[in-house]
């Protein structure tokens, strides 16, 4: 009987070190991922057809939105509510870096990005590119998109798009930080990307 407590024994401290060891792990494991940049490497062009990187999001906080040119609604409110809170926020244009990225490229040339964008806002860059690299950054930055017909019977027709409207927020090294959902309260959303700017 003695021997058989000291095997339970021995086990349940084996099984304590194992768990103690996975706990410390994940919880690198999340630090890691914490400390990572927000979404993945990419190339694509900005919208006067200059080459554009992630890297475009370093070096000062970055506010982003994914959205498309023919976007009825959420779009233009978004890119001119982001334009009026960053006047607040950072009227020099020194502090952050905001970013509109197109999820219908096959659409969104960066001729018309550039007329889209430059009628709201001067302090947006519009990011595009071919379909397939679009793609792996709509997937990499766990943004939703999805093509929708105007006419369910006619799906090779018009179409407009379903996407995430949220403004994703990251800081000077990419890192996400949260975000500003549509239709968030603009002093809300004013102190959100202040405090980006100072973090």
């Amino acid at each position: 009987m003695r021997t058989v407590r000291i095997i339970l024994w021995l086990l349940a401290i084996g099984l304590a070190g194992v768990l103690g060891y996975m706990t410390l792990e994940i919880g690198k494991s999340g630090r890691e991922v914490a400390e990572a940049p927000f979404g993945v490497p990419f190339q694509l062009v900005d919208q006067h057809g200059k080459p554009i990187t992630e890297q475009a999001m370093r070096g000062k906080p970055t506010a982003l939105f994914f959205g498309f040119t023919h976007c009825p609604e959420v779009c233009p409110t978004t890119l001119f509510e982001l334009d009026g809170w960053l006047k607040k926020v950072d009227p020099d244009g020194n502090r952050l870096n905001a970013f509109f990225v197109t999820v219908d490229p096959e659409r969104d040339s960066p001729e018309i990005l550039n007329q889209y964008v430059s009628n709201v806002s001067s302090r947006i860059t519009a990011i595009g590119g071919p379909p397939e690299k679009i793609a792996e950054v709509i997937r990499g930055f766990r943004v939703y998109a999805r093509k929708v017909p105007v006419d369910e019977k006619d799906p090779n027709g018009d179409y407009t798009m379903d996407h995430t409207a949220s403004v994703f927020l990251l800081d000077k090294d990419g890192r996400f930080k949260g975000t500003i959902a549509y239709g968030e309260n603009p002093d809300t959303a004013v102190k959100k990307l202040d405090n980006l700017a100072k973090g």
